[in-house]
């Protein structure tokens, strides 16, 4: 191993191997899983600063039969970007790569190094007079090439698709420690079989993504952003089908938020106003907890904010008159925008303050979120009664972040890691076999990562799991890159 490590130091510098070998190396920012579920232990951690070192890392590697565990901001939630807790792997940490290399305005294009924090990016487009839509909570941190290894959503999936949607290209290293130069611009490239895309979602088991060229757009001229209430599921999802005909392509954004995970923003930061609750009220989170639910809306408008907002009140003057909308406010300032979003993104922080829960990533067509959401409810209840339900998500595009939390009394009150070590298994199973009924995904935007690698074959196609290990066999005959995640041999 010191030789490989000698070799490693060789290629990107000595500054930047890092081992446990000094004991004033801290290097839990990299072990340490997003969610501080899993604590794993490095050989060592190698910050490359480019694309050579990072095909000479790899063939070093390879050469030592030592696996790799690529990883960019390490914000993933579902285990898949760090290393076990073997001491023989290599986290290849890609965040000295953030450099904007080209920007083309005429192309509408944008070339980024993986390293790439999703919010410079965003800046950098916006000094440019452009807009890079990706758009999620951790884009303060979270980089393009890890974006690109999950495949990563957000809010403006309706209007903008995934991040498999806004690229064109990619520059990969291989296994082997080969380079794949793919940066291409071209939207029409129909020359044998589609290598981005097979990159894109799999999550650094196939190839280390080190750079990518995406797609751009014009500035809208307006964005407004209203907040709803209203009574039902049902109502929210009759609501975005209004939105659908009234709003066209301006529809940006649809994200609904149950009013228990609303009722825990109040609790956790009684700051936030979360509009048409009473926060100051003993009785707030009870008001806010019932069948009630939020709806956030975003209307992109490329004429005007006039035209953007006559468009936004006819919409709910309807809606109010069809009994989908219970009261409703559109933000009169980007200040106001801000916060109503902010009361959204600030949902998971709360729940993480209420103590650990049970998350789950799932999509559904949307036509079926209503039911799958009665009959799901219900059977958890019923399994396990008082777990609370911090339902939300992105309504728009039909994902849910359907998480549980422990009951509130009880033996799991205060022993929310008892509520994960004890029902994990259980919740999951029920949920997603739900899931599978309405003929759903288990993971939607979050990937598989190792958390969801053993329960992925009850829920995929067997024939797409044989395509699956056939692609990792054929790129990755070693299983070197992030072994044991996505897909297990």
């Amino acid at each position: 191993m010191t030789t490989l490590l000698d070799q490693l130091r060789g290629v990107v510098g000595a500054a930047h191997v890092l081992t446990h070998e000094d004991p004033a190396t801290d290097l839990s920012a990299w072990e340490l899983d997003w969610r501080k579920r899993a604590h794993g232990r490095a050989l060592a951690v190698v910050r490359p600063g480019n694309t050579g070192e990072v095909a000479a890392v790899v063939k070093a590697c390879a050469a030592a039969n030592v696996s790799i565990v690529p990883q960019g901001g390490n914000t993933g939630l579902v285990v898949g970007s760090v290393p076990d807790d073997s001491g023989t792997q290599v986290v290849l940490s890609l965040g000295r790569m953030n450099t904007v290399r080209a920007l083309d305005a005429a192309n509408l294009t944008i070339t980024v190094d993986a390293g790439c924090v999703l919010q410079n990016l965003q800046q950098v487009a916006q000094q440019a007079g452009f807009l890079f839509p990706l758009s999620l909570a951790a884009e303060g941190s979270c980089t393009i090439g890890g974006n690109l290894a999950t495949n990563a959503g957000g809010t403006q999936v309706l209007r903008y698709g995934n991040t498999r949607d806004l690229c064109l290209g990619l520059e990969v290293v291989t296994p082997q420690g080969e380079i794949w130069h793919g940066l291409s611009g071209l939207r029409k490239d129909n020359t044998g079989y589609d290598l981005r895309d097979l990159y894109i979602g799999s999550e650094g088991t196939l190839g280390v993504i080190t750079a990518a060229t995406l797609k751009l757009y014009p500035q809208p001229a307006a964005r407004l952003t209203a907040w709803a209430s209203v009574p039902t599921l049902e109502a929210a999802v009759a609501l975005l089908g209004l939105a659908h005909q009234r709003l066209g392509a301006g529809l940006t954004g649809f994200e609904v938020m149950g009013g228990f995970a609303l009722s825990l923003v109040s609790k956790h930061f009684p700051a936030m106003r979360v509009p048409f609750v009473n926060t100051a009220s003993d009785a707030a989170e009870e008001d806010i907890s019932g069948s009630s639910y939020g709806v956030l809306l975003e209307n992109s408008d490329s004429e005007s904010e006039e035209h953007a907002r006559t468009q936004f009140e006819g919409l709910l003057e309807t809606a109010f008159e069809q009994g989908l909308v219970l009261d409703a406010v559109v933000a009169e300032s980007i200040a106001q925008a801000r916060q109503l979003w902010h009361i959204r993104e600030s949902i998971p922080l709360a729940q993480a303050q209420e103590g650990l829960n049970i998350k789950h990533d799932i999509s559904l067509p949307v036509s079926s979120i209503p039911a799958f959401c009665t009959e799901t409810d219900a059977l958890l209840q019923r399994e396990l009664p008082g777990v609370r339900l911090v339902n939300f998500g992105h309504l728009g595009d039909g994902n849910l972040h359907y998480n549980v939390q422990a009951p509130a009394t009880g033996p799991y009150a205060d022993d929310a890691p008892g509520f994960l070590r004890d029902q994990e298994k259980r919740i999951n199973t029920l949920v997603f076999n739900s899931v599978a009924r309405y003929q759903g995904s288990i993971s939607a935007e979050h990937g598989v990562g190792s958390l969801k690698a053993r329960q992925l074959p009850s829920y995929k196609d067997a024939v797409a799991l044989d395509l699956m290990r056939a692609i990792k066999r054929a790129l990755d005959p070693h299983n070197l890159l992030n072994p044991g995640r996505v897909i297990l041999p």
